[in-house]
């Protein structure tokens, strides 16, 4: 049964971006080189240390959780009993991060967890993401999702940012179609 639409006999496939295409491939690399490190350090030290070392990263990166969302939690509480808005980052999500890093096993996640601990990485890195949001956010073509973020924010003279939506009703203009009841759409 035909609906009348033909098909195009050859449809072409939507571009994958560079991230989509390569981000398989770059997973993949880093699990091989994860198991390659853990299998030469089980190697000069035994399997034992490994294992140790894989549990005491574990339990550092609950701990390094447990503690950024407390403290997130608790800047949350403090914004709210002020009335305010919570400061701006306070490097909880990276702290976070560097948790759920050295939680994964291997170490190579364990070193750049560790890494994501230090106060001037998380600065830096911090400075980066916001810094390349940022320019995307800009770049970002009309009707797109980071074109619909942009517009929704409005500046207020002390700096802040309010998310809304302004909608004008000036009432109908000359030329509009009458608001009333309309007739029932017949064929």
């Amino acid at each position: 049964m035909t609906t009348g639409a033909q098909n195009p006999p050859h449809t072409t496939r939507p571009r994958r971006s560079r991230l989509g295409r390569y981000l398989p491939l770059g997973v993949a690399a880093w699990l091989v080189l994860e198991i390659w490190l853990l299998t030469v350090v089980a190697g000069a030290a035994g399997g034992m240390t490994v294992f140790l070392l894989l549990v005491a990263g574990f339990v550092a990166g609950a701990v390094v959780i447990k503690r950024a969302g407390r403290r997130a939690f608790q800047s949350l509480n403090e914004a709210i009993q002020r009335g305010g808005s919570p400061e701006r980052g306070g490097g909880n999500g990276l702290m976070m991060l560097g948790g759920l890093l050295l939680m994964i096993p291997g170490l190579v996640s364990d070193a750049l967890g560790l890494l994501l601990l230090l106060p001037p990485v998380q600065k830096a890195v911090s400075r980066l993401t916001e810094r390349t949001l940022d320019r995307k956010l800009r770049a970002s073509a009309p009707g797109t999702l980071g074109d619909a973020f942009q517009r929704a924010r409005i500046h207020r003279p002390d700096g802040k940012v309010v998310q809304g939506e302004v909608i004008r009703d000036d009432g109908p203009r000359p030329g509009d179609e009458p608001t009333g009841e309309r007739p029932p759409l017949t064929r």
